[in-house]
């Protein structure tokens, strides 16, 4: 009896073992098949469309970007130096003028009739003089016959009538300055404001009103700020050189003018921790205008061969910054990245990626590490390039 269930349980054993043998088979050839099927699949899988771009290596601005208000080089309010009637207004309102051209004519006759006196004046005196001179000379002639009390009394004469000529010649300069002043002319190049006069009116000098404000704005000037704790490369850049300044619209799409630095003015601002600085533009095509906020860029060092890359391809991540970069086998990698500067598009890369690897500057989305992509590089218009099968 004992015998017999021996050999049952050595058959119920050898049945399981063979029951989880054959299992163990099936699953494991199963598992392969999945595989297989997997990896046919991965095979047969479209490649990702992206457009990469080069990292590059190149020399690399850095610029300090701040917020400016455009500012006349100058500014002249223009009056009148005498008193009268406007008889001529010889400008247009907005026109552009240069220095010496006539803005307005005051009547001038009270003033050219004051003229008139102080010439006839001279004249006259000069006919006294020219006598005095005739009788000093009968005189000296006389020798002993005429006393010399009459001779020092008509060298006194002739002396008086000389000085009076010099006070002649006074009256007539500044009876000349008056008639001059009747026609006011514009003291600087620059454009005119809105009229504040008319024909016939009456103007003064002590009138605190003007005629038109005219302001210069060849060249012009942009007053800015910078924090403070960039004074030492503002003042390192100025030293060697005066460092390039660009203005542009508020939003910063469009530049506007460049010119350069002028100065860094004598204090900073302890309430807000900045310093004032002071840009000069040529503005021949005046695209810069008095009062007008424009945004500054500010040029005050040049990175030596950084590596960069477009801003396109750098993305934040909850990890940090990173880039997908395109191996030799057309599979995406991903770097993470180290970045120092931005603008106009481009960023500096520090760590993460190197000149001559190939970054992912659009279709990241669709990408994950080992994606196989299909590449086109980009062009220097992200908008025209286009993605070709390889």
């Amino acid at each position: 009896m004992s015998k017999s269930r021996t050999i049952g349980w050595v058959l119920v054993i050898a049945a399981v073992g063979a029951a989880g043998y054959f299992g163990w088979q099936k699953y494991s050839d199963n598992k392969l098949a999945a595989e297989a099927a997997q990896k046919r699949a991965a095979q047969q899988r479209p490649a990702v469309p992206v457009n990469i771009s080069p990292v590059e290596k190149a020399d690399f601005p850095v610029y300090l970007t701040g917020l400016g208000t455009v500012q006349a080089f100058n500014t002249v309010q223009v009056r009148t130096r005498v008193d009268g009637q406007i008889t001529k207004v010889a400008f247009k309102e907005g026109q552009f003028v240069k220095a010496g051209d006539t803005l307005v004519e005051i009547d001038p006759r009270p003033y050219q009739a004051t003229l008139d006196q102080a010439k006839a004046k001279k004249a006259q005196d000069e006919a006294n003089l020219a006598n005095a001179n005739l009788d000093l000379q009968r005189y000296t002639k006389l020798g002993e016959f005429a006393t010399r009390q009459q001779l020092d009394t008509q060298r006194s004469t002739v002396a008086q009538l000389t000085a009076q000529i010099t006070a002649d010649d006074a009256a007539i300069f500044n009876a000349q300055t008056q008639v001059d002043y009747a026609t006011v002319k514009s003291p600087i190049d620059g454009i005119v404001g809105l009229r504040l006069v008319d024909i016939g009116n009456i103007v003064n000098a002590s009138a605190q009103t003007g005629i038109v404000t005219i302001t210069q704005i060849e060249p012009i000037t942009v007053i800015f700020t910078a924090p403070e704790d960039q004074l030492p490369d503002i003042k390192a850049a100025l030293a060697v050189a005066p460092p390039k300044t660009i203005a542009l619209t508020t939003d910063g799409k469009r530049v506007l003018s460049t010119g350069t630095l002028a100065l860094i003015n004598n204090q900073v601002d302890t309430t807000s921790g900045t310093v004032r600085l002071k840009a000069v533009f040529d503005n021949k095509d005046h695209a810069l205008w008095p009062g007008q906020s424009v945004s500054t860029r500010l040029l005050v060092r040049t990175l030596k061969d950084a590596t960069v890359v477009p801003d396109d391809a750098v993305q934040h991540g909850t990890e940090g910054l990173y880039a997908y970069s395109v191996n030799q086998e057309n599979k995406a990698e991903l770097r993470k990245l180290k970045v120092s500067q931005s603008i106009d598009g481009k960023s500096v890369i520090e760590e993460g990626l190197s000149p001559g690897q190939q970054v992912i500057t659009a279709g990241q989305y669709k990408v994950s590490p080992g994606t196989l992509v299909t590449t086109a590089v980009a062009s220097s218009d992200q908008s025209q390039s286009k993605v070709t099968q390889e």
